[in-house]
């Protein structure tokens, strides 16, 4: 996929007067790397948003400073507002084409399981990103999961499974899960886990009034012997 591109301008506002950036619609952000002096810069928030959306964490992104020679970097990091989810910082990272990185990449879950279609199998995911190591140009934005040959229940798909591309190195082991089908729960398997639940529940709060009532004992002969020392 040929690299989309986003335009960034020197930034000189910093500290609690970067909320004036982001009541005019940009976002402060800065660009670092290996070997690179870290800057600090604006983005305009719209076209981020429409950039990082198709991006994501693990695609290339030509980031233009001050209309000068583009740079390779990628989304490292988005900072969010814990009310809104608003983006509120990013970090790019400057990368050198011609050394390795380690990413995480999104798995994308492909075709239909048969198991789920046919024998009622319930399709779970283990994992919905890998971490890989490849040089910037064999960056993929997402690894396809395949689960049309899932015909059985506690059929799976490994991370052997994964049909990878050419230069991606996988760093996760061959044999860990990446999606399985599972056997759909009983009405007699819930009622016996509703009833499961009710037990532990009773039996928490029978525990939490033992250790008061233990509690309430110890202080009590904590101060007799108190007032016997006197």
């Amino acid at each position: 996929m040929e690299a989309l591109q986003l335009d960034a301008k020197t930034r000189t506002v910093v500290g609690k007067q970067v909320r004036q950036l982001r009541a005019k619609g940009k976002l402060p952000a800065v660009v670092y790397g290996h070997g690179v002096a870290s800057r600090s810069v604006e983005v305009e928030a719209a076209p981020f948003d429409k950039t990082y959306m198709k991006t994501g964490e693990s695609s290339l992104l030509d980031l233009s400073i001050d209309a000068a020679k583009p740079v390779k970097v990628l989304i490292q990091d988005v900072s969010r507002d814990p009310l809104t989810d608003a983006i509120t910082h990013v970090d790019f990272r400057e990368v050198l084409m011609t050394e390795k990185l380690t990413v995480e990449v999104l798995l994308r879950i492909l075709g239909e399981a048969p198991a789920v279609k046919e024998i009622g199998g319930i399709l779970v995911r283990a994992m919905d990103k890998v971490k890989v190591r490849c040089l910037p140009q064999h960056l993929v934005h997402e690894i396809d999961v395949d689960v049309s040959k899932l015909k059985a229940f506690d059929d799976h798909v490994l991370i052997k499974d994964l049909a990878v591309p050419e230069g991606v190195e996988l760093l996760a082991k061959p044999d860990e899960i990446v999606a399985g089908i599972s056997k759909p729960i009983s009405e007699e398997e819930l009622k016996a886990l509703d009833e499961k639940v009710v037990v532990d529940v009773a039996a928490v709060k029978v525990e939490g009034e033992e250790k008061r009532a233990a509690d309430a004992a110890k202080k009590v002969e904590e101060e007799k012997a108190g007032k016997a020392g006197e």
